[in-house]
């Protein structure tokens, strides 16, 4: 039973014996005490007055002078008008802590055999993944782990968008000019090497452009009257016929794509158990769209197009199949979707997307309802929002959004940079400094993009991001090596939290915020916000920094307040990797000579 069950049952007993009145349980709300008061937890009398008669204040009065005299738990209590705030005995946190030493999978939840497909990175194989790609990838890797903990059965998917115009412009340009050059001749990452030849075509069809007359002044409208546009729509209409030639030069071409993806999601820590591919799916949703026609909740137009209306809820009518028959992204999402289920049976469907797929999203959701496919219900976009720079949105030197591997490197870069400056590689091999460096360098990433609420805005500076002392992944790093300071020098691990006769207010403080450690895992998941574990990992790291800095832990006045104190930075360590995990951090053991 933990405490808001065992706070409100005391509470129903004791209107009970003094009232004679049955008390919901639902009617008793406890709360965590606010800052600014003396306590923990407070409950709300206010909705008690009915059945005591009296006012909240001497409602309050009572019931706190019975659960110090009668729960056991409760050291002392004060009354701000209709809140009662409790003080909890020291031998109750000692029990918790306790509780949570002895409990290895404290903070993972039992198997709610509730499956889940996750879909996170999405990316096109006509270019390398970019700065967005990174929130993805972060967002998505963490909901997993996060609702794994929560006791979800996951499954991560990854969706590549490896058909189309685009990709197309990229295999004109290469055969135009690439002089059958490789990634492995150029010594050119291969999603770069793909990459360059897209922007190369951009660049030879603005040249184009200039011998041209009558333009309207729009790129995208323009580049139509290009040779290069109708090869490439050419060459799209030739692999949709499955011409051996082209359809071989597609599979060579996004071949290196996926080996150059593949460096980075090992690098970054991205993986999937399935990959749909768009060029297997495109196809399939037009079945979804006769269905759907058959059951008269699509229509078909007038000039042919098939619609689904969707102005009862506060959208519009949206086009699921073009007059000539071809199809748009709805389409074969719809596909993809009903094939995942096929696949999974899931109760959950979670797409990270950015918040520019806002209407997509709610329009395929809407859709599969209007069809009667109950686990639609199911669906969740996990909508997040731009990443920038603070001079603003990241540009490459070709003037595109600034390339992942780029910013890796980046922060890889300034990850070497300072921890040589601060001196923490005292005593390091160059392995071992060289894995330190990596391991900040991500964490200094990954903590600065997840420690932001998906739906707001980054503002990304590097330099920012690794800081040993601020806001920062390494500075909760930095926190957990200082742990395994302790925990070599003393050689092993002591326990001793049922004898210490009494907490200090710090060592008490960091207790509590240890016991809340499975509620926030929880909060997470139910809010699909990595946040929640990023914000709640850097304040136990303030709490411990704060105790470790107030309290003396291998100079203890006692031998008792010694072991207790070294027990207790060792639960910290353990929940600090703990909750860096969720992240996909990893947290080092050793930073300099501790």
């Amino acid at each position: 039973m933990n405490l808001e069950q065992i706070l409100k049952q005391s509470t129903a007993a004791i209107f009970k014996a003094e009232f004679g009145a049955d008390v919901s349980l639902d009617s008793v709300t406890i709360n965590i005490t606010k800052k600014e008061h003396e306590g923990e937890y407070t409950i709300v009398v206010f909705p008690l007055t009915k059945i005591s008669k009296l006012s909240p204040e001497q409602t309050a009065e009572l019931l706190g002078n019975k659960l110090q005299e009668q729960s056991g738990i409760v050291a002392k209590f004060n009354v701000i008008k209709g809140f009662l705030n409790l003080s909890l005995t020291d031998a109750y946190w000692l029990g918790r802590l306790s509780e949570i030493a002895n409990n290895k999978a404290y903070g993972t939840f039992a198997a709610n055999h509730k499956k889940v497909v996750l879909e996170y990175c999405g990316p096109n194989t006509n270019k390398p993944l970019h700065i967005g790609h990174v929130r993805n990838m972060l967002l998505g890797f963490s909901m997993s782990e996060i609702l794994t903990a929560a006791g979800y059965d996951v499954t991560k998917v990854n969706i590549y968008n490896d058909r189309g115009i685009a990709i197309c412009k990229s295999m004109v340009a290469y055969l135009r000019y690439g002089n059958n050059s490789t990634p492995q001749s150029t010594g050119i990452k291969g999603d770069h090497f793909v990459g360059d030849w897209y922007v190369r075509w951009n660049a030879e069809a603005k040249k184009e452009l200039e011998t041209i007359s009558g333009l309207k002044g729009d790129f995208d409208e323009d580049q139509k009257q290009t040779t290069l546009f109708i090869e490439a729509q050419d060459m799209l209409l030739k692999w949709e016929a499955h011409d051996a030639e082209t359809v071989a030069l597609w599979k060579k071409m996004n071949g290196w794509v996926y080996e150059g993806f593949q460096q980075t999601f090992k690098l970054i820590g991205a993986d999937f158990q399935k990959d749909y591919f768009e060029s297997e799916t495109y196809l399939l949703g037009k079945d979804i769209v006769d269905e759907g026609l058959q059951k008269n909740v699509f229509k078909k137009r007038d000039d042919g197009a098939v619609i689904v209306d969707l102005t009862p809820d506060g959208l519009d009518e949206k086009v699921l199949l073009r007059s000539d028959g071809t199809s748009v992204y709805i389409t074969q999402d719809l596909a993809t979707a009903q094939l995942r289920h096929e696949d999974f049976n899931m109760e959950k469907m979670i797409y990270v997307v950015a918040n520019e797929q806002d209407y997509h999203f709610k329009v395929l959701k809407l859709a599969l309802q209007k069809l009667g496919k109950q686990w639609a219900d199911g669906i969740y976009h996990l909508s997040y929002a731009l990443v920038e720079s603070p001079t603003g949105r990241f540009k490459s030197r070709e003037g595109k959004t600034a390339d992942a591997d780029d910013l890796i490197s980046e922060v890889l870069r300034i990850a070497e940079e300072k921890t040589k400056e601060l001196g923490k590689i005292e005593g390091f091999t160059e392995e071992e400094a060289n894995a330190l460096y990596k391991t900040i360098g991500l964490g200094a990433l990954k903590y600065f993009v997840l420690r932001v609420n998906p739906y707001k805005k980054i503002i990304f500076n590097p330099e920012e991001s690794i800081d040993f002392h601020g806001h920062t992944g390494p500075f909760v790093q930095y926190t957990h090596a200082r742990i395994k300071a302790i925990m070599r020098k003393v050689g092993e691990t002591p326990k001793g939290f049922e004898t210490l006769s009494g907490l200090g207010d710090v060592e008490r403080e960091l207790i509590i915020h240890l016991t809340e450690y499975e509620n926030t895992v929880r909060a997470a998941a139910e809010k699909y916000d990595p946040s929640e574990i990023a914000n709640y990992v850097y304040s136990l790291a303030k709490f411990y920094n704060k105790f470790y800095h107030e309290c003396p832990i291998l100079n203890a006045a006692t031998s008792e307040e010694k072991t207790f104190r070294v027990a207790l930075s060792n639960q910290t360590g353990i929940l600090i990797k703990k909750a860096m995990k969720l992240l996909g951090i990893d947290v080092p053991e050793k930073m300099e000579s501790l």
